[in-house]
């Protein structure tokens, strides 16, 4: 056997048991990045009782030591922390890396040795972990905002039977399902610890930057300056989310023949491409011809292919994305 297939099979095996081994511990963590710093004052009852304590990565904490401190490590932990994520950034980093490694060794392998589809298989794995993030952000995001108008009802009756806003977020952070009442259980510890109001509502915009969420806390915020009756504002902005959801969810379903069409045919090419490569692979290499002159012709066609594609889907999908 050629010693460098041993080579990327051992490899690609060790990489494999490490991604399964990163997701198990990102499954079985059990504090957010949130919850890890609150952890410092705050003892919660119920993990208390089972007495289990978050495992240790190595790796990943060398590598979050040195990231940390940063612009980006900042921005990483803000947006695994939107999408609700139980990792460290270290951690994040290094599954890029591996990512990067095993998808890079497969389009190598599989390839037949080609640098440029080892460069294209590295770009996918580098892009994979960011779109898998921006997906649960994006549907975290959506599971929140569809929650609010309950949030709100919720508040409202809490605060006309007496209750102040801090214990109608504590009824929030009880009686709602995830991911808001576990983002007003923060807020609440939060305010617990004796981080101001503003502050820990101003906390949970960075975690959840929704629209609505910034309206709702500018009322709060207003209200606690000027004064004023809080539940029959927060009524009437129910009523206006109520509203604005439904008129979403009207518009959803009238542009999703253009968002899959879009998405449908902007994945064809690239599909077409992989079948023929593994049908006919003489013919797709005329675009790498061992001429110059061709091969330069060859990757531009591909390059202006990409080009028109991805601007194709940009114009579908700003048609598709209508502002309510």
């Amino acid at each position: 056997m050629d010693p460098l297939i041993l080579i990327l099979l051992v490899g690609g095996g060790i990489v494999v048991i490490l991604v399964v081994m990163g997701f198990v511990v990102t499954l079985t963590s059990e504090q957010s990045l949130v919850e890890e710093r609150l952890g410092k004052y705050i003892v919660d009852r119920e993990e208390k009782k089972i007495g289990r304590q978050e495992k240790a990565t190595p790796i990943g904490d060398w590598v979050n030591e040195r990231v940390a401190k940063s612009k980006w490590g900042s921005g990483i932990a803000r947006d695994l922390a939107r999408a609700d994520i139980k990792m460290k950034p270290g951690e994040y980093i290094a599954l890029i890396v591996i990512m990067v490694l095993f998808v890079g060794g497969l389009a190598y392998f599989f390839g037949g040795r080609n640098l440029i589809f080892t460069l294209l298989g590295a770009l996918g794995g580098f892009w994979l972990p960011r779109f898998y993030v921006r997906r649960l952000q994006n549907q975290r995001l959506n599971n929140f905002n569809n929650q609010l108008a309950d949030m709100l009802n919720l508040m409202v009756n809490g605060l006309r039977a007496g209750y102040s806003t801090m214990q109608a977020m504590e009824a929030v952070s009880k009686e709602m399902p995830p991911p808001i009442s576990d983002e007003f259980r923060r807020v609440v510890q939060e305010m617990q610890i004796g981080i101001p109001m503003d502050q820990a509502l101003e906390n949970l915009y960075r975690r959840v930057p929704s629209d609505d969420l910034d309206l709702i806390i500018a009322a709060i915020n207003v209200q606690r300056e000027v004064g004023g009756n809080l539940a029959e504002i927060l009524d009437t902005i129910s009523y206006t989310i109520r509203e604005r959801v439904r008129i979403k969810g009207e518009i959803r379903v009238l542009t999703s023949q253009v968002v899959y069409s879009g998405r449908f045919l902007a994945v064809m090419p690239f599909l077409i491409a992989v079948i023929l490569w593994l049908i006919n692979r003489p013919y797709m290499m005329q675009f790498f011809h061992p001429n110059p002159a061709i091969r330069l012709f060859g990757i531009g066609m591909l390059v202006l292919g990409v080009i028109m594609i991805a601007s194709g889907y940009f114009v579908m999908m700003r048609i598709a994305n209508i502002e309510v």
